[in-house]
């Protein structure tokens, strides 16, 4: 890239707080009916995924302007928003003490953040899965290990009879630094599991082989009230279902008992939710949660023709 094209694109990322800020305050003169809200995101996606995107035109009939935010520019003006919505913020994974600090800093503003702080904080660490198990929610079986504990693989895999698993952070997202081991290959995966133990909790689940056979089911819930469903299948010859690594996702009709076992899972929540996404996998009619995304997942809404003027609409309540 041309040194006067990096210049001017720098320039730009300095000046565009400020341009919002403008346009916000232009837009209240304008119509003092309409209501500005941020959609957060992170330095490598800066403008809306053509995901959200698909919610425009409808929140613009609701009388919503929206602005895409990186959330960590130091010269973000929060205040110029009628509430913050986290969408796009894909790295809080890697800067977890800034994040952390940054929704500390949303709350002392006391400016709406949806889904709301204390649920993001909770959906952080995956240790929710436990808080979630121990209320009678279907996990796969897993390991939990303390950053800094040893752990030798190999014995842990026979002792408790896992064929094959998946290594994972406790804090993580799009599988970001997520891999498969079985018992043959414990010797050679151990350094990587001791390298990980130094900077994280980590979690080794049991590998559920569904997940390459009939795929991971992602449901979404807009307001509460379920939207739509997608089936997530990975690449062959792997078990990542995220599109990064090949995967692939299609629409799909899921059946009223299991809207109803993903309906249970949510009412576990004790704060109302702007949205989530409740991802799993069936097994002999039985629904194991896999992860349940309150913070910042991919919604799928370019996926139904409803789905964009759902979210607006949940959006709008909100408001």
């Amino acid at each position: 890239m041309p040194k006067n094209s990096v210049i001017r694109r720098k320039f730009y990322y300095l000046l565009r707080p400020a341009v919002s800020r403008r346009l916000s305050s232009t837009r209240r003169l304008l119509n003092p009916s309409v209501k500005n809200i941020a959609f957060v995101t992170y330095h490598k996606a800066p403008h809306l995924t053509p995901d959200d995107a698909t919610a425009l035109s409808s929140l613009r009939d609701a009388g919503i302007a929206v602005t895409p935010v990186i959330w960590n520019l130091p010269s973000n003006d929060w205040k110029a928003y009628d509430a913050i919505i986290l969408r796009s913020c894909w790295d809080y994974h890697q800067k977890l003490d800034d994040f952390r600090g940054w929704l500390d800093h949303i709350a002392a503003l006391q400016i709406p953040l949806w889904n709301p702080a204390e649920i993001v904080y909770w959906n952080l660490h995956k240790k929710y899965l436990q808080d979630l198990a121990a209320q009678g929610v279907n996990i796969p079986r897993t390991i939990w290990l303390k950053v800094g504990s040893p752990a030798p693989l190999q014995t842990l895999l026979q002792d408790y009879g896992f064929a094959q698993a998946v290594v994972k952070p406790a804090v993580s997202a799009t599988a970001w630094q997520t891999w498969r081991t079985s018992p043959a290959n414990a010797q050679h995966d151990q350094t990587r599991l001791d390298e990980l133990l130094r900077s994280s909790d980590v979690m080794i689940q049991e590998f559920i082989p569904e997940v390459t056979i009939s795929g991971e089911w992602s449901l979404l819930f807009l307001g509460g009230e379920f939207s739509h469903a997608v089936v997530k299948l990975p690449q062959n010859g792997d078990f990542r279902v995220q599109s990064d690594f090949g995967g692939t996702c299609q629409l799909q009709s899921a059946t009223p008992e299991l809207i109803h076992q993903a309906e249970e899972i949510l009412r576990k929540m004790n704060q109302p939710l702007l949205y989530a996404r409740v991802d799993g996998v069936v097994s002999n009619g039985n629904f194991t949660l896999m992860e349940l995304e309150l913070i910042e997942p991919q919604l799928f809404l370019g996926l139904h023709p409803s789905a964009p003027e759902r979210f607006a609409a949940a959006i709008a309540a909100i408001l």
